[in-house]
């Protein structure tokens, strides 16, 4: 099963000759000084990069500065890596800029944020609240919804004041936290609906796909229609806990399972599995609301949802709604970066989401992104985009419905994510139309 459903919904889309996301930008002039004033040499001079390669140059300079390391993000604007050094580092941040990162002084260490988080874990893991740390404010963002009031919020407010000043900060989230069952093809168990993320091939070199763990407590059975035949079988599955997502086998070895995510008549290559990085312009694909993007707002995120808690996941301002759950989040060029798993509001109003890594999913199943001799078979995290999007997908608009898996309540105890009726019915029906031609890939929809 491929990503064919085409969605109601339509997003705007790239036509004609639009240059895709991840093609080649226009570099900027590299003698402009670095954010603290560093002199404008070549040495000092950030270097462009896309967003992968950012979030490599992250991963490296993290275990090069150790201590003064504070956190990174990507600023899509200038298409450069800031690095936060922690002040007084002055060494260290020379060793950064050297590496072609632009370095910005901070007072926050990465440990002295961590243990925050884990005050956080100890006194307020109250059901509606998240956190992770926010690289661009060196502080740790607190998220309630509309569920913690009274005694809750006070109780949370206390914690949050108990960090320090500067340490963290509050925000109120009008929704509500919940699960979102669905994304990319809608699938079906037990009157549940969610989506497929990403097709991989399982450790004993079967076919099989990754989607939301909260999606197997619906059921084992998994089938591509409503009330239909099963096509596919859980073989693992977490969450709550360090994680939130399953590995779901086809029951049919010689399935066609390729390694691509069809946006509404477009298709986008899955080159590789790759880390996400805070600033990151990203898409996903679901099967209610079909296709959306934002920015990557946080890694290493708790979400406490009804169900329990869920850590190690990335948030962003990406919309989605029930039937969503398990969707596959991507890059223009093809890269895998997430599986949907739960947030608040909706696509009308906004707010916050959150989605399982898939390398972290990727290495806890065994699997290996794509199936059989697929382009991304094999592949390991890494985040060098391959401008595979480039050429893939129509110049139709695209989009749709996307079946967020809007609520967690809902979603993971039985399943009954806005699917039961008359989004499956949907789903069915928008399955049934066709790929077009070849144009750009998708491009933002904001």
């Amino acid at each position: 099963m491929s990503h064919k459903r085409i969605p109601k919904r339509k997003a705007a889309m790239a036509v004609g000759g639009v240059v895709a996301l991840g093609a080649a930008a226009i570099l900027l002039p590299s003698a402009n000084a670095s954010q603290d004033g560093a002199p404008d040499d070549a040495a000092a001079a950030p270097r462009t990069l896309k967003a992968g390669d950012a979030s490599d140059l992250a991963t490296r300079l993290a275990g090069m500065l150790g201590d003064a390391y504070a956190g990174a993000y990507y600023d899509g604007d200038s298409k450069r890596l800031v690095v936060n050094v922690v002040r007084g580092e002055g060494d260290m941040a020379l060793r950064a800029r050297s590496a072609g990162a632009a370095v910005r002084e901070v007072d926050n260490s990465m440990a002295e944020l961590d243990s925050g988080a884990q005050t956080l874990k100890s006194q307020a893991t109250i059901p509606g609240t998240s956190w992770a740390v926010d690289p661009r404010t060196n502080k740790i963002l607190v998220t309630a919804d509309s569920t913690v009031t009274g005694n809750k919020w006070d109780r949370l407010e206390s914690t949050v004041e108990s960090l320090g000043s500067g340490m963290a900060t509050i925000k109120k989230s009008a929704g509500t936290f919940r699960t979102f069952a669905s994304g990319g093809d809608a699938i079906f168990a037990g009157g549940a609906r969610c989506s497929l993320g990403f097709n991989v091939t399982a450790a004993d070199g079967t076919p099989a796909f990754l989607t939301a763990g909260h999606c197997a407590a619906a059921g084992d059975e998994w089938s591509d229609q409503q009330g239909g035949q099963p096509i596919a079988t859980v073989d693992q599955a977490l969450f709550p806990g360090a994680g939130d997502f399953a590995l779901v086998t086809y029951n049919d070895p010689a399935v066609e399972a390729p390694s691509e995510v069809n946006v509404g008549g477009q298709i986008v290559p899955i080159v590789q599995a790759a880390e996400a990085a805070v600033g990151q312009q990203v898409f996903r694909m679901g099967s209610t609301t079909g296709l959306a993007d934002g920015q990557v707002l946080g890694l290493n995120a708790t979400v406490n949802y009804p169900e329990g808690t869920v850590t190690g996941l990335i948030q962003t301002d990406v919309c989605a709604e029930p039937g969503d759950s398990g969707g596959s989040m991507f890059t223009q060029d093809g890269l895998a970066i997430g599986l949907t798993s739960g947030g608040s509001g909706d696509c009308t109003s906004g707010g916050e989401t959150f989605f399982q890594p898939v390398t972290t999913a990727l290495e806890a199943v065994g699997a290996t992104l794509g199936a059989g001799g697929d382009a991304g078979a094999g592949a390991q995290a890494g985040g060098q985009d391959a401008g595979a999007g480039q050429d893939a997908g129509a110049g139709d608009p695209a989009g749709g419905e996307q079946d967020a898996d809007a609520g967690a309540g809902e979603d993971a105890d039985a399943g009954q994510d806005a699917g039961d009726g008359q989004a499956g019915e949907d789903a069915d029906h928008d399955r049934g139309s066709g790929r077009h031609g070849h144009g750009s890939g998708p491009t933002s929809t904001h």
